[in-house]
């Protein structure tokens, strides 16, 4: 067995000298005087070396311990050198697979997606708020403690609403590695709670049409989360429908051929009638080979037999940046209301019977839910049409002169 002394003191000759120690391990002295570990041992029938570092920055103590760990390794029936490169690719994959790095590839994957205002915000607070703390962490080392001390540097500002959009973009970049297969698992899941809730504001709603062509930009290119809720989410401002409405909707209610939707109004109890816009028809039909054997046109997604929650749309926003005091899904309904009568030109009776509000007509009756249908029907196909034209760019108005016949102005 080998001392220290004897390590020490053993000087090179003309040839290569090898001092034996137990277990395999010997300390091999080249002729120009360096001293090398090694560790000789078997695996799978043939004879190996793996090196256990130089001494004297490797101490026979410390020599020791390594050979000890290669020997477990044997007995588990794990090639030691294999392990040793397994372990080196993967910490050259953590230092590339950095927090910072994952998140440049998922901005780069999606922002072209996403209005140009939405990319500068979301890099915007990744750079402030996130990388010079964790940006340099191999993503899959990260811990919710560190998310949780990021988000608190961030609400100790006074911008507790900036620290729950940081939580939702990391989230997202968490989701991007796992499916990449760079990451286990999202650590913000476990920071619910963690932060106090953000303060509710009015139902807000968009009614610029140059806003509003941004707005649905980023609707109409969100890809984060169900399809479900893609299709609830694209299908809001279409229609227009009380939240509530929408997410209660049922296949048994909505006729694709006739392109019509029919329920019970939840605030009138009155019967209604959404016309369908092309747009609208197309985004169902989509829809259906996923969700068509469910009751509800968009369930939840625990159970087929309810619909998705109450909160889904409006989550849906918050998880594309766009905060309470810009749009939500009830705020639709204003921003139809206002740009039917002002931009658009129709009748304000025509638009509030769409809406289903209580409606009379000149004589004090209430309309039946088919009183101006066929208008109804050009109304809606307009203002799919419309917002078609918004988001493909062009918000000088009026879009298009009022059509005879339709309930224009």
């Amino acid at each position: 067995m080998l001392t220290d002394t004897a390590c020490k003191k053993t000087k090179p000759t003309g040839k290569r000298m090898r001092l034996y120690d137990t277990a395999g391990m010997y300390l091999e002295i080249a002729p120009a005087g360096g001293k090398w570990w090694r560790l000789k041992y078997r695996f799978a029938e043939k004879e190996k070396l793996l090196s256990l570092g130089v001494y004297p920055e490797v101490t026979l103590a410390e020599a020791r311990t390594k050979r000890d760990e290669a020997r477990k390794l044997l007995h588990d029936g794990i090639d030691p050198s294999a392990h040793r490169k397994v372990l080196k690719a993967s910490r050259a994959t953590s230092a590339t697979n950095t927090l910072k790095n994952i998140a440049e590839e998922w901005l780069a994957r999606f922002e072209g997606t996403w209005a140009p205002s939405h990319t500068r915000g979301v890099k915007g607070r990744l750079e402030k708020d996130v990388y010079p703390w964790i940006g340099s962490r191999p993503i899959a080392e990260i811990t919710p403690p560190e998310v949780l001390a990021v988000l608190r540097r961030i609400e100790g500002r006074g911008r507790l609403e900036t620290a729950h959009r940081v939580r939702t973009h990391l989230s997202m970049v968490f989701r991007f590695a796992i499916a990449t297969g760079r990451a286990e698992r999202d650590p913000t899941a476990d920071l619910r709670g963690a932060l106090p809730a953000s303060k509710a504001k009015h139902m807000a709603a968009v009614t610029e049409p140059a806003k509003l062509a941004e707005l649905l930009r980023v609707i109409w290119g969100y890809q984060e989360g169900r399809p479900v809720v893609a299709a609830a989410l694209k299908l809001a401002p279409l229609l227009f429908v009380r939240p509530g409405e929408l997410r209660a909707a049922r296949w048994a209610d909505i006729d694709l051929a006739k392109a019509e939707w029919r329920f019970t109004a939840s605030k009138t109890k009155a019967p209604h009638i959404v016309p369908l816009a092309k747009q609208a028809v197309a985004i169902l039909r989509d829809l259906r080979p996923l969700t068509g054997l469910c009751p509800y046109v968009f369930p939840s997604q625990r159970s087929r037999d309810r619909p998705m929650s109450d909160a889904a749309v409006n989550a849906a926003l918050r998880r594309l940046d766009i905060d309470k005091t810009t749009a939500s899904g009830h705020g639709f309904r204003a921003t139809a209301r206002t740009l039917l009568d002002e931009v658009l030109g129709f009748r304000v009776d025509l638009i509030e019977a769409q809406l289903a509000h209580a409606v009379r007509d000149p004589n004090g009756r209430a309309y039946n839910r088919t009183a101006f249908l066929p208008e109804r029907k050009a109304m809606m196909q307009r203002w799919a049409d419309y917002l078609g034209v918004l988001a493909a760019g062009d918000f000088t108005l009026p879009v298009v002169q009022p059509m005879p016949g339709t309930g224009a102005k």
